[in-house]
């Protein structure tokens, strides 16, 4: 019989609808039931691509004994982390803060008032490899709660005050200043790996954020190591086991310190921070590499992970038919038969095929450790017609590839990770002149502003599936469609999002800013009060919702001229300045936001005929700029948007504007105090490569 998970929308709850665990979600049958027989919750957190979670699931929730040990002994309540990162923030931190490590399967152990006393990870169902088997940890805290009661609930205390002093940071040992962004990039390069690209050894972690601080900082001051780390860092990556040279888009992290052997489950964010940092890379090198792997990533998205009605889903599992990345390798005997001998032997040769193979079982994970031009050179070949003949080898191998049972998808639509990849598309749409994926950016902002709409306020629910909504939005998803919004503005012109972007800075502001301490907390004042009320400052696999709230309120402020955003996005950014000087690594977000906090920062107003050649082509080449810190607004000949209707919110910054002669004219503005006009196409070309090379 299915247990209560049953009725749940998450698919990585609806896996273990069939556990013989009498499993709970969160929510208040199962937090009564604790409280009424006076019985501690283990809490159990995961999400569907988690290869670990599957591992324990199969090894123990599917186990009758250790599943009749579990529901005799506890409240057993499952959380998919995806759709409460709330929950999981608190007791992932929780359990660190017990073991000094964390991850998932996260495993919690919580007193009727949900304070934790006893956490881990992974334990295996019988004591093994050094660990101890999980039917003994279930025992044993079953004693501890019968017979040192007292105890348990000191140390579920004490672990209590320590979360919610958790968040509260030092007092900063100076302000807002340069030297925040020179530090970072010291602390960044003492970490770098030279030789393999990427930070620190092996697992790596791309790292988005910090190579986005790099440019810029490498903007400021153009030092060919601190370009170098992004670089070589990009390249390693797209010629790595990370990226799917088939389909495009990259895993979530590699195993080794030579990015080849990934762990093969594909993330939403991942992809959309990497789009944006392979976009970035473009526009500063000009080297159509990096938007070639940025197109073919938007093309993975657009093709695998977008639900018709418009949103993004969450992340392609690793396993497929049971086996960790079987749906990606290769052996060579399976490539020669698709590909006849002579180009099947020079494809496997190139993307490192061999019959020993460099992954299990024999197989092989197509990578590129020598260039297409090395390899070219290496067979004798025009690299031109070797370039072809791969790029129409992949394309037959791919076409079969789809035949294969496919990875699990997790169709669920997270307005966070959803902003995130909105905002990427539209800035690739913009930089490389792919109308197509401005054209995704919008329906995908337009499905999230109607579908996970809560009310007329537009406040937003978090998480969406198969047409259903649940579970308020947190800090980060109001920053990640505002940042996003104001990116669509840029990019399309169309006021509507301009209005979209103040509305979520207004509810950021009346229910999650601290206006005493500065910074957003994660849940809103009407939000479920759970143990700890945090801030979501540090960086993660995903930028931080407070960098992200600073990034967006500080662009939203440059464009409208309001004071009071300006103010929450500095408040913010100075209650983390200690958190900065120590964990450059950390808060990679934050220092983007300070980077554009401390300027200069260019108000753009580009005026003219919206369909007139010089004044498109001015926009192109706009976007095809590095000019990380900036705003920019694209207005009619007469310095109106494209529609009037919320013209209101650009009136500071277009006071005074319009197209002179009738040609394409550019105002480069500081706090809204403007340089002379420059008029037509050269002039605006010249403008933008001043800008860019401060």
């Amino acid at each position: 019989m299915p247990n209560r998970l049953a009725h749940e929308s998450s698919p990585y709850l609806l896996q273990h609808q069939n556990n013989p665990v009498d499993w709970y979600p969160w929510g208040p049958e199962a937090l009564a039931r604790s409280k009424a027989e006076d019985r501690p919750i283990f809490l159990s957190i995961g999400y569907s691509a988690c290869h670990w979670c599957h591992v324990m699931e199969h090894e123990s929730f599917e186990n009758a004994e250790i599943a009749a040990l579990m529901n005799e002994l506890f409240v057993c309540i499952k959380v998919d982390r995806e759709e409460r990162p709330d929950l999981d923030q608190i007791y992932m931190t929780a359990v660190q803060l017990m073991t000094g490590r964390g991850g998932w399967p996260m495993s919690v152990f919580l007193t009727p008032d949900l304070h934790p006393f006893f956490g881990g990870t992974y334990w295996p169902p019988r004591a093994s490899r050094g660990m101890p088997g999980f039917d003994l940890v279930l025992t044993r805290v079953a004693e501890a709660w019968k017979d040192r009661r007292q105890a348990a609930v000191d140390q579920a205390l004490q672990l209590t005050a320590a979360l919610q002093q958790a968040g509260q940071e030092q007092e900063p040992s100076g302000g807002l200043r340069i030297e925040l962004l020179q530090s970072a990039d010291a602390k960044l390069e003492r970490a770098f790996d030279f030789t393999h690209g990427g930070f620190g050894s092996a697992p790596k972690f791309p790292h988005s954020m910090d190579l986005q601080v790099l440019l810029r900082t490498w903007q400021r001051k153009p030092r060919p190591a601190t370009l170098e780390m992004v670089t070589l860092t990009l390249d390693k990556m797209a010629q790595g086991g990370i990226y799917d040279h088939l389909g495009g888009g990259f895993a979530r992290y590699s195993v080794d310190e030579r990015w080849l052997v990934p762990h093969f489950e594909k993330m939403l964010y991942d992809n959309a921070l990497l789009t944006t940092a392979f976009v970035e890379t473009f526009q500063a090198t000009q080297e159509d590499r990096f938007a070639q792997v940025a197109r073919e990533t938007c093309d993975y998205i657009l093709r695998d992970m977008t639900d018709p009605a418009g949103g993004f889903y969450s992340t392609e599992d690793a396993d497929s038919e049971g086996e960790e990345g079987k749906f990606y390798v290769w052996k060579p005997a399976e490539i020669v038969q698709l590909l006849g001998t002579e180009r099947g032997e020079r494809f496997c040769s190139v993307y490192n095929v061999t019959p020993r193979g460099n992954f299990e079982h024999g197989t092989s994970i197509l990578n590129l450790p020598k260039t297409i031009a090395q390899c070219a050179s290496l067979l004798g070949l025009d690299v031109t017609f070797l370039a072809q003949e791969l790029a129409e080898s992949r394309e037959i191998l791919f076409a079969h590839r789809e035949e294969r049972i496919h990875p699990g998808k997790d169709d669920k639509v997270l307005v966070s990770w959803n902003g995130l990849m909105i905002d990427a598309l539209a800035r690739a749409g913009a930089a490389l002149n792919e109308p197509r994926y401005v054209a995704a950016a919008q329906k995908g902002m337009a499905f999230l502003l109607t579908a996970l709409k809560k009310d007329e306020q537009g406040r937003l629910f978090h998480c969406w599936r198969h047409g259903v909504p649940k579970v308020d939005a947190f800090v980060d998803d109001y920053a990640a469609v505002l940042n996003a919004a104001v990116t669509l503005f840029e990019v399309d012109g169309d006021p509507a999002w301009l209005a979209s972007a103040k509305q979520m800075a207004t509810i950021l502001l009346r229910h999650f800013h601290d206006p005493a301490a500065g910074g957003f907390f994660y849940t809103a004042d009407d939000q479920e009060q759970l143990i700890s009320r945090s801030k979501d400052s540090h960086d993660s696999s995903v930028p931080s919702g407070n960098g992200l709230a600073a990034t967006g309120l500080l662009r939203l402020g440059k464009l409208t001229g309001e004071r009071s955003l300006l103010e929450a996005a500095e408040g913010t950014l100075r209650a983390s300045i200690s958190l900065m000087e120590r964990a450059p690594s950390a808060t990679g977000q934050l220092l983007i936001a300070t980077d554009l906090f401390l300027g200069p920062t260019h108000e753009i107003v580009l005026c003219g005929d919206l369909e007139a050649p010089d004044l498109q082509a001015a926009t192109q080449e706009f976007h095809r700029s590095f000019i990380p810190r900036r705003v920019f607004a694209q207005l009619n000949a007469n310095g109106s948007p494209r529609q009037n209707d919320e013209h209101h919110l650009l009136r500071s910054l277009s006071a005074g504007k319009k197209s002179i002669d009738g040609q394409a004219t550019t105002y480069i503005c500081q706090d809204f105090a403007c340089s002379e006009p420059a008029v037509g196409l050269a002039a605006a070309r010249s403008a933008w490569q001043r800008i860019s090379q401060r």
